[in-house]
């Protein structure tokens, strides 16, 4: 197994701005705003030829508040799962009682810990470090935002621990984005799926702010789950982290193989529900749909949001569609298998014989439409691409299909193909007239006509 860092401390001190500096990314917002990393965020690492795995926690502050308290137990767990424990402080505030009180709490829980005194750019290191000699006895001096003193850190962290070999690619593992509008209960389905409190859950929109990925096994097969902050209209976004997480979500749709959209019962379907939804398509993601808190509901409520859906998302009859509740963990284990078979269907290849017999059976019972007294005729098909399939038809006057038709194609396609959860894509290929535009040159039948006749002379003259 990697070796686990988890970076602790208060609140804006750098620890999220170290974790990009660590994997290289820019998965854990940064803003300079205290408190904005809620959740446990997980990247991975290397020094060298040393990977590690690298946990991003919430600032631990004295809030006693119940978001609070939910806030600091994800960092206590973080604690207690690490190999090493890097404890970041301000270099330019200099030590104080929430430091200390962290410090303490590391060694109550007999973890080895390196002191990273962090924003030090353009100071001297023996003056930036001497405050917090009581805190530890060897801190490193180091600069996220700069990336100084990271290797000299690293090494530091990883220097007493077994070199571990990284493992080997095991092949693609499905990624799945757990999307939808803030409150639906995205959060306490990403911790039904993975039967632990992963993330932080709290009766308050707007608790998840960054995008969370999570690995997860389960009967032997892998996932990484992605928990995203709500999205709501653009309108009603004033605050410049939520504009961040947002771009973050979509983020997250763009990344992931198969999209879980989260729908309340308890509400309307929204027009935010269907422009969601919309953009997954658009993106050409899979998508299973979960309709969460489906518990307590009387029939008539139930009816009514069934017909909701009918009405409001009727372009995504082709995705599964589950009533869950994800407090009680009924219909999520469902998901799972709903999943693996969008992911499936995403990635199949399609041979080309078994595509044209399809499309000349489509064609058989509901014939393309006339354009100017001419019928468009479709000649042949083959697959163009995957995730999501791409079926390329050739054929002439194929620029006026009309979008009726390239939808009654689609629905054929994926019914005859067995395909679920995935938008199936048509493109067409308009045929070219190679003697358009070309004087004095033969028809085929004139062609024929003529290779016929020197046939004869030669057979007849020799």
């Amino acid at each position: 197994m990697k070796p686990i860092v988890v970076l602790v401390g208060r609140p804006n001190v750098g620890k999220s701005t170290l974790f990009n500096a660590l994997t290289r990314s820019r998965d854990a917002l940064v803003a300079d705003v205290p408190g904005l990393t809620r959740d446990r965020i997980y990247g991975n690492g290397r020094v060298g030829d040393r990977p590690y795995l690298v946990v991003d926690t919430g600032g631990i502050t004295d809030d006693r508040s119940a978001l609070g308290e939910l806030m600091s137990a994800q960092v206590h767990q973080a604690i207690a799962e690490a190999d090493v424990v890097v404890l970041l402080v301000d270099g330019r505030a200099g030590p104080n009682a929430a430091d200390r009180a962290i410090a303490g709490e590391i060694r109550r829980l007999g973890k080895t810990a390196v002191l990273a005194v962090n924003k030090t750019e353009g100071m001297e290191p023996g003056l930036a470090m001497a405050e917090f000699h009581d805190l530890a006895r060897e801190p490193v001096a180091i600069s996220a935002s700069h990336g100084d003193g990271i290797d000299e850190l690293m090494q530091r962290v990883l220097g007493p621990l077994a070199h571990v070999e990284e493992e080997p690619a095991t092949g693609d593992v499905p990624r799945i984005a757990v999307v939808g509008r803030p409150n639906v209960g995205k959060s306490t389905l990403v911790n039904a799926m993975l039967g632990e409190e992963r993330v932080v859950v709290f009766d308050e929109p707007g608790t998840t702010r960054d995008s969370i990925y999570i690995p997860l096994e389960r009967a032997d097969h892998h996932y990484v789950l992605i928990d995203t902050a709500g999205v709501r209209r653009r309108g009603r976004i004033d605050d410049t982290i939520e504009k961040y997480t947002v771009v973050k979500t979509l983020q997250a749709i763009e990344a992931a193989n198969v999209v879980l959209l989260v729908l309340d019962a308890r509400q309307e379907v929204s027009e935010q529900d269907v422009s969601l939804a919309g953009h997954v398509l658009e993106e050409g993601r899979s998508l299973v749909l979960a309709v969460n808190k489906w518990d307590g509901l009387d029939e008539s409520r139930r009816d009514w949001i069934k017909r909701e859906l009918e009405r409001k998302l009727p372009f995504l009859s082709f995705c599964p569609l589950h009533f869950i509740s994800a407090l009680h963990g009924a219909g999520v284990g469902a998901l799972f298998p709903a999943i693996d078979r969008a992911y499936v269907s995403a990635r199949r290849v399609l041979p080309t014989p078994q595509l044209n017999r399809i499309l000349q059976r489509a064609v058989q019972v509901t014939a393309p439409p006339m354009v100017h007294g001419r019928r468009i005729k479709l000649k042949f098909i083959h697959q163009g691409g995957k995730n999501p399939p791409l079926l390329v038809i050739h054929g002439n006057q194929t620029d006026s299909m009309p979008g009726y038709y390239v939808r009654y194609l689609s629905n054929v396609f994926r019914d005859a193909l067995g395909l679920e959860g995935t938008p199936v894509r048509i493109e067409f290929v308009q045929g070219t007239n190679p003697y358009q535009g070309r004087k004095n040159r033969l028809t085929p039948r004139q062609f024929e006509k003529r290779q016929r006749l020197r046939r004869i002379a030669r057979k007849k003259f020799g």
